[in-house]
């Protein structure tokens, strides 16, 4: 995989803090804005980039790279994704994968037409943990209740109070804690469970943006509370219980460091993560994999996926009276 990127934030600096051992993935392009030109010259020498730009268009035309990670604020991923995927470059997208389910399904579109790969980089859906939890599940017997709380407040929450809005807290920029933080909570428990059958929003609202709120998620046989905050923090609690037993993960479930099975005849086991790589190496193995095998498949039925998580975020948001300029 050849690879070129667009953006230069802290989330392309955690990336690359782990790529280059990743043996099939070689770095190609760094792109970004003017303003950030001195930052991008600098991220070429230290991770040995063949060549950077200020011009996406200088990127897309890149015929060395076959493959574009779109790291941008979440109202850009849309347009910089279809215009990636319509110069025939397979994307990597950050998440929240686009700002509608409507967008979503329209990269969708081109992609398979096009029969290219569009991989979500949602961590949690690759952990080693999250499969160990796959496998555990059923030992649980009837699922009643599924909580999971990612509560963690913002520094930016309070130059969001004094007027100065980031995008993390910019409905014009598709911000807000649905889209930021409880995104991972949705993106679990679809990953386990599926499309839910009701979806209900109950936001903090400020702005115009969802500064927190609980996600209430209707299954047939049982009800899921989703709950994210960036105005307040709680310690961390993910559950999943069972008539026989529960799942309880302390950590947030974009990471999954550990988590402990106690069931009710009193056995408990606890699984513990073994090593220390980045969060995103999982993801990112998994996408270079399907690319060297050409495993369309797994990458369209992880697609599914990610249409089922924004038809969740799309629907919460907008019944919650939250609306966004690509809505219009």
């Amino acid at each position: 995989m050849k690879l070129g990127i667009v953006g230069s934030g802290m989330i392309v600096n955690e990336v690359l803090s782990f790529i280059q051992d990743i043996q099939g993935i070689e770095l190609i392009h760094i792109s970004g804005t003017k303003r950030s030109e001195g930052k991008l010259k600098k991220i070429k020498e230290d991770y040995h980039f063949h060549r950077f730009s200020t011009d996406y268009s200088q990127l897309l035309g890149d015929e060395e790279v076959d493959t574009i990670y779109v790291a941008l604020p979440n109202h850009l991923h849309y347009e910089y994704t279809k215009q990636a995927l319509l110069a025939k470059k397979n994307v990597v997208l950050e998440k929240p994968f686009t700002s509608t389910i409507e967008e979503a399904l329209e990269l969708q579109k081109i992609a398979i037409q096009n029969h290219l790969f569009l991989w979500e980089a949602i961590t949690n859906q690759y952990l080693s943990h999250y499969q160990d939890i796959k496998r555990v599940l059923p030992s649980l017997g009837d699922i009643k209740v599924v909580e999971c709380n990612f509560s963690q407040y913002s520094s930016r929450y309070n130059a969001f109070k004094d007027n100065n809005i980031l995008p993390a807290f910019d409905y014009k920029k598709s911000g807000g804690a649905l889209m930021d933080l409880n995104i991972y909570n949705i993106h679990f428990v679809v990953g386990l469970f599926g499309k839910p059958q009701r979806i209900e929003y109950f936001p903090n609202i400020e702005k115009n943006i969802d500064t927190s709120g609980i996600l209430i998620l209707g299954y047939d046989s049982f009800k899921c509370v989703c709950i994210g905050a960036k105005d307040c923090s709680a310690p961390l609690s993910n559950h999943i219980q069972g008539d026989k037993g529960c799942i309880c993960i302390d950590t947030p479930v974009g990471i999954i460091e550990k988590f402990d099975v106690l069931m009710n005849d009193g056995e408990h086991q606890t699984f513990a993560k073994k090593d220390n790589r980045h969060r995103m190496y999982e993801e990112f193995i998994a996408f270079e994999k399907m690319y060297y095998t050409q495993d369309y498949d797994q990458c369209y039925q992880r697609l599914n996926h990610s249409m089922i998580v924004m038809e969740v975020l799309t629907e919460a948001r907008r019944k919650a009276g939250i609306f966004f300029p690509a809505d219009n």
